[in-house]
C-alpha cells in the first residue's frame, strides 16, 4: 500500500529590507505533492487499502467503512497519506444512470454496475453468480450516479435504526460493555435492508424481533461465548475441505446469536469480508464483528426454517417464524415450549418499549 508523504521543502531566504521577509521556493518534480486520488464519497463502501481524497489530503482505509469521513479521529479507520495537489478525480456517481437491472443468478464480473429493485445502483466489488446486492455486501457496494436514476439510499446510522440508544439500554439493563449500541449501529451499515424495509410498524417489529432473539441467545447481551466448554470441540466438521485451521475447539458459539461450526464461520466471514475461519476470536473481541455475524445470520440464513428471519418479518409471517429459522429444530412444534415462550416474552416487552403492536403468529 502506497503511503507517499508530502516531501515539499519550504525554504526561507533572508532579504535585506526594512523587515525580514521570507520567500518560498517553487515546487519542483522532486518535491511536488502527490496528486489527489478520487474524492471521498459518503455513500461509497471503502474496504482495506482503498483510497480517497478529502480536504486536500489523501487517505487510505484500513478496513471496511461507509459514511465515516476521513480524519485521524473517530474509529481510526483512515490512515492519513498526507497533503495532495492538483485536481481530484470525480467521486463515483458522475456518470449517466443507464445500467442494467440486477438479475438473480446472472454472473457479474468485478466492476459490474446494476440497478436493484429498490431503485438504487450497486457495483460488484468481487465477481459473483448473481448474489443479492443488499444482502451480499462483501460482493456488492452502493454506487451513486446521475442522469435520471434514483440513487442508493443513504447509509444506515443511528438515525435510521428504529431503536434509540435509550430504548436499547432499557431493553438490556444488564448488558456488558462489549455489546455497545455503537457497535450494533456500525454493524448494520453492511445490510441496508435490515430494519429499513416496509412500513414504520414493520421496521420496529423487525428490530424488536431481532433484539428479542439476541436477548435469548446471549442472556440479555451478557454472554459472548458459549458457557458449556465441554461442547467446544463438537463444532469442527472435518468433512469440510478447509477443515478447522484455528483448532478443534475454535468454532464454538460466540456473539449475540452464538455463531457456531467451522462452516458457519467460513460462510459468515466470506460474506462480511472478514477471515473468521482463521480468526474466529474476532467475534468475541470486536463488538462490530460480533453484531455483524448476528445480522448476517438474520438477513441471509434460513437455518431449520423455510425463510430468513428478515423475510419472515417483512412478509408478515410473524415472530414465530424467526424462532423457527434460528432454533426451530430444537424448540418449535413442542420441542421446548419454555424456550419459545422466553423469546416471545422478550419480543412483547421490546415492542411495548417501541410503541408498536407485536402482530400475530408469535409462536412456532
Amino acid at each position: 500500500m502506497s503511503k507517499k508523504r508530502l516531501l515539499s521543502i519550504v525554504a526561507t531566504l533572508s532579504v535585506a529590507l526594512a523587515g525580514a521577509a521570507a520567500a518560498v521556493l517553487p515546487m519542483t518534480a522532486s518535491n511536488a505533492a502527490e496528486a489527489c486520488v478520487a474524492a471521498y464519497n459518503s455513500s461509497t463502501v471503502y474496504t482495506g487499502s482503498q483510497r480517497a481524497s478529502y480536504n486536500g489530503r489523501n487517505w487510505t482505509a484500513k478496513w471496511w467503512t461507509q459514511g465515516e469521513a476521513p480524519s485521524t479521529g473517530g474509529s481510526g479507520v483512515w490512515a492519513d497519506n498526507g497533503a495532495c495537489g492538483g485536481g481530484t478525480t470525480p467521486p463515483p456517481g458522475n456518470t449517466t444512470c443507464n445500467y442494467p437491472n440486477w438479475a438473480a443468478g446472472t454472473f457479474y464480473p468485478a466492476g459490474s454496475i446494476v440497478r436493484y429493485t429498490n431503485g438504487g445502483y450497486y457495483r460488484a466489488k468481487n465477481e459473483n453468480p448473481g448474489y443479492d446486492p443488499v444482502i451480499s455486501t462483501w460482493y456488492w457496494e452502493p454506487y451513486n450516479c446521475s442522469g435520471g436514476g434514483t440513487t442508493t439510499p443513504p447509509p444506515v446510522g443511528s438515525g435510521g435504526f428504529p431503536v434509540s440508544e435509550a430504548q436499547f439500554n432499557q431493553m438490556f439493563p444488564n448488558r456488558i460493555g462489549f455489546y455497545s449500541y455503537s457497535g450494533l449501529i456500525d454493524a448494520i451499515k453492511k445490510y441496508p435492508a435490515f430494519t429499513r424495509t416496509g412500513s414504520d410498524t414493520v421496521k420496529k417489529q423487525e428490530a424488536a424481533a431481532f433484539l428479542a432473539n439476541v436477548n435469548h441467545e446471549s442472556g440479555g447481551l451478557v454472554y459472548v461465548e458459549e458457557i458449556n466448554q465441554a461442547n467446544w470441540p463438537l463444532y469442527c466438521d472435518r468433512s469440510q475441505s478447509y477443515g478447522c485451521p484455528a483448532g478443534q475447539n475454535a468454532y464454538h458459539g460466540r456473539g449475540p446469536i452464538q455463531l457456531s461450526w467451522n462452516f458457519n464461520y467460513k460462510a459468515a466471514g466470506d460474506a462480511l469480508g472478514i477471515d473468521l475461519l482463521n480468526n474466529p476470536d474476532r467475534v468475541k473481541n470486536e463488538a462490530s464483528v460480533a453484531y455483524q455475524t448476528a445480522v448476517w445470520y438474520w438477513m441471509t440464513q434460513r437455518g431449520p426454517g423455510s425463510m430468513t428471519p428478515h423475510d419472515a418479518m417483512v412478509n408478515s409471517r410473524g415472530f414465530g417464524e424467526t424462532i423457527r429459522s434460528i432454533n426451530g429444530s430444537l424448540e418449535c412444534n413442542g420441542g421446548n415450549p419454555a424456550q419459545v415462550q422466553s423469546r416471545i416474552d422478550a419480543y412483547n416487552r421490546f415492542t411495548s418499549i417501541l410503541g408498536v403492536s407485536p402482530g400475530g403468529n408469535l409462536s412456532c
